[in-house]
């Protein structure tokens, strides 16, 4: 598999880990757009949303279940900060970046919301 998430999970790309545990790895991305800017991807590949299925949502819903938990330890307990999910073609990831306000983002790269290709 050619995907850059799944060789960060492997050890084959090096990355400045935040948080780690069986199911998520969390890191600071190297091209960050906020002065606190970390991805935070499953261990298992999900290629898009539609991907997404009651094996696996587990992965996804625990990403949701460690942010107080990388928060606190990269200091933003009590701050605002934002989370984007985005399912691209190198994988599935959520961010978060130091924000005014909270928000999740879903964002689609080709077409409308809504429409078939």
């Amino acid at each position: 598999m050619d995907c850059i998430f799944c060789k960060i999970i492997a050890g084959e790309i090096p990355s400045k880990k935040v948080y780690e545990d069986e199911k998520v790895l969390a890191f600071y991305d190297i091209n960050p757009q906020a002065p606190v800017h970390i991805l935070v991807i499953p261990k298992l590949h999900i290629a898009s949303a539609d991907g997404v299925n009651a094996e696996n949502s587990i992965y996804v819903s625990h990403i949701f279940e460690c942010i107080p938990k990388i928060a606190k330890e990269v200091g933003l307990v009590g701050r605002h900060f934002g989370l984007r999910i985005d399912f691209e073609e190198q994988g599935t990831f959520v961010e978060f970046r130091r924000t005014d306000s909270f928000y999740l983002l879903a964002l689609c790269s080709s077409g409308r919301l809504g429409q078939s290709e």
